[in-house]
């Protein structure tokens, strides 16, 4: 796949040498406790990860780096895709403490939208983001996902309950 540039960041495809900081990224609380699965992430756990979805086509992840210097500073994927009913689940994550809100996630989703789109032929992406997650939500909406449902008492890893969003992007 080719490089997909925008304004601020540019996407390209994982390697195995980004590892260490996807590690160090999902194990940062501010991140973790943004996920459902919350258990710590290690190397070798991430290269099974590589090995058993990203290299099959089961997960499409991407880095997302800045353009000026082009630092990593997180990451965005599609899962669960299924190509018959070309739909997808959305992830996304902004691992650097320091590049919070500075537009990264917003056009990072919109990117990887019209890629879903454009070269994947998905119809129809989802998303899962807790309610309390106000920022995620906006970026989201900004990228053209909408309302779909309550998902109430979803239990995380570690045993805590929050309630959800379930919402859509239809991209066609």
């Amino acid at each position: 796949m080719d490089i997909l540039k925008g304004k601020k960041v540019f996407l390209r495809p994982i390697t195995y040498d980004d590892t260490q900081k996807i590690v160090e990224w999902r194990n940062n609380p501010r991140v973790r406790n943004n996920f459902i699965y919350r258990e710590v992430f290690t190397k070798s756990g991430h290269e099974q990860w590589m090995k058993s979805k990203v290299e099959t086509g089961d997960v499409i992840q991407l880095i997302i780096c800045e353009n000026e210097g082009a630092r990593p500073v997180g990451s965005v994927y599609l899962r669960d895709i299924d190509r018959a009913k070309k739909e997808a689940e959305y992830g996304i994550f902004i691992g650097e403490d320091d590049a919070i809100g500075k537009g990264y996630g917003n056009e990072a989703a919109s990117l990887m939208c019209a890629y879903a789109r454009d070269e994947v032929l998905i119809n129809r992406l989802i998303l899962r983001v807790f309610k309390d997650n106000e920022a995620a939500r906006k970026s989201y909406e900004h990228a053209g996902f909408r309302f779909l449902q309550d998902l109430d008492n979803v239990e995380c890893s570690d045993g805590e309950i929050k309630d959800m969003l379930l919402m859509e992007n239809k991209l066609r």
